[in-house]
């Protein structure tokens, strides 16, 4: 089902009503909503797809953006089954409607009228004008309030064809948000992967506002690729829309599995591209850098070897993560990218046997012993994989304080290298010793100074 109108008649309001959660940006600002964005409702036992589309104006004569903007929805009433034609009761029927009216006429689609921002249902605005139109009797509502969405839901699940039959269930699917700066081409990529225009593509920074979520199927593996709006550094002028557009891609972000991360071959590393690539790994997500418009470099530019190789130094933090080399705009390379990135999504899936982790923690350390502190030695009695979403291993030693970072290094190198977790932050969760955690966490130096760094102690510490 499509939900069809002119600009800021409330469709994005009407469909988080339908899907029942906020996944469209709402404000009274019109023309919010730019690309075609999807969501599941139920109402009956019957689950149906929603979509919600950009407003319709129909005159594109003074916008080329706009052209683009409308062609999405377009392609949303040619893909639908059933159309609501959404009216403002409070404006009635303008030139627009009209237009927009004969439109969805001509797609021979099941159109079913409906006249929001109604304070009552029994209200009839617009009645005898819908009728001249030529469309069934008029659904009143208000998408903010609720009111007649019920009986409009009826409508709508007798005019959609009838089920068949259902096959066995999918796995949950792997999910991939595609992240990046403003203008790095991520909605380009996103159709390169798809094979149509799925989301909205234009020279101009920040036409992605809201996640958008796409399903596909790759060799018999489910995949949602989530399209997200580009993250730019902080700025105290960015716009209250931009911010909360920024915030929904982090939470996009958040219940991905894995992150490609897009750069743009023709401008290199910027510092925002290693401020994303840090939001991924803090939040334990897997790590795709995908190097795009490889078309404008030269030739001996275009390998991922050399993309390796130039970007060691920029992502010293995620050596681990695979680079892709692709031309959303040729194709070249985008084959690669979704096997890669469900390489690193099975790699934050391995397990790792607890005698066969602590053969290679214990001999790490007769390789190379922990430096000393004070006359102490970290000493490890135990490690085990945790059960967390992204790889974890907690070591219980005898001191949590004595490992430094550098040998905190030397220690993931040494699991990497056995257990792979290609593309995957790696967390060390360190644990006292049983026993022993209260001696070790109250030595006292004297003159009331931290035994580790000398400082001087502000107060008295506590196991």
């Amino acid at each position: 089902m499509a939900i069809v109108g002119r600009p800021n008649v409330g469709k994005s309001t009407l469909f988080n009503r339908l899907i029942g959660w906020k996944k469209a940006i709402v404000d009274a600002q019109s023309g919010l909503t730019r690309d075609r964005l999807y969501g599941i409702a139920e109402w009956r036992g019957r689950e149906f797809s929603v979509v919600d589309t950009a407003g319709l104006d129909l005159d594109t004569s003074k916008d080329s953006s706009r052209a683009a903007i409308e062609a999405q929805t377009r392609i949303a009433i040619e893909q639908a089954d059933v159309i609501i034609l959404l009216l403002d009761v409070r404006q009635g029927l303008t030139p627009i409607d009209r237009d927009i009216a004969q439109l969805l006429r001509k797609s021979r689609r099941d159109v079913i009228v409906a006249g929001n921002k109604a304070d009552s249902p029994s209200e009839q605005h617009l009645a005898h004008e819908v009728l001249e139109l030529g469309f069934d009797e008029l659904s009143v509502i208000s998408a903010q309030h609720g009111l007649g969405v019920g009986e409009l839901l009826d409508r709508v699940t007798d005019a959609l064809p009838a089920l068949e039959a259902a096959g066995p269930t999918d796995a949950e699917a792997d999910r991939l948000a595609i992240m990046g700066r403003p203008n790095v081409g991520k909605s380009s990529v996103l159709n390169a992967l798809l094979g149509d225009e799925r989301a909205l593509v234009s020279a101009s920074p920040g036409t992605t506002r809201d996640p958008i979520d796409t399903e596909l199927v790759f060799d018999g593996v489910p995949v949602v690729l989530i399209d997200t709006a580009g993250i730019r550094r902080k700025s105290s002028s960015r716009d209250r829309l931009e911010r909360y557009s920024l915030l929904r891609g982090i939470h996009a972000m958040e219940r991905a599995d894995a992150v490609l991360l897009v750069i743009d071959a023709s401008a290199g590393v910027l510092a925002q591209d290693q401020h994303v690539a840090g939001y991924a790994l803090e939040a334990g997500k897997g790590l795709v850098i995908v190097v795009n418009k490889i078309d404008l470099v030269e030739p001996a530019m275009r390998k991922p070897a050399f993309w390796r190789k130039a970007l060691a130094s920029h992502f010293k933090f995620a050596t681990f993560a695979p680079v892709a080399a692709v031309s959303a705009k040729t194709k070249e390379g985008v084959g690669s990218l979704i096997p890669t990135a469900l390489e690193v999504i099975g790699q934050r899936r391995i397990k790792m046997p607890p005698n066969e982790l602590n053969r290679v923690l214990r001999e790490a350390f007769d390789q190379h012993p922990a430096p000393s502190y004070k006359g102490r030695r970290l000493r490890l009695t135990y490690a085990t994989q945790a059960s967390d979403e992204a790889p974890t291993v907690v070591l219980f030693v005898n001191d949590t304080g004595l490992l430094h970072f550098s040998y905190r290094r030397y220690l993931e190198k040494k699991i990497r290298d056995r257990f792979g977790l290609v593309g995957n932050p790696l967390k060390l969760v360190l644990r006292a010793e049983e026993g022993r955690r209260a001696r070790a966490r109250t030595v006292k130096a004297p003159s009331g100074r931290d035994p580790r760094s000398g400082r001087k102690l502000a107060g008295p510490t506590f196991p």
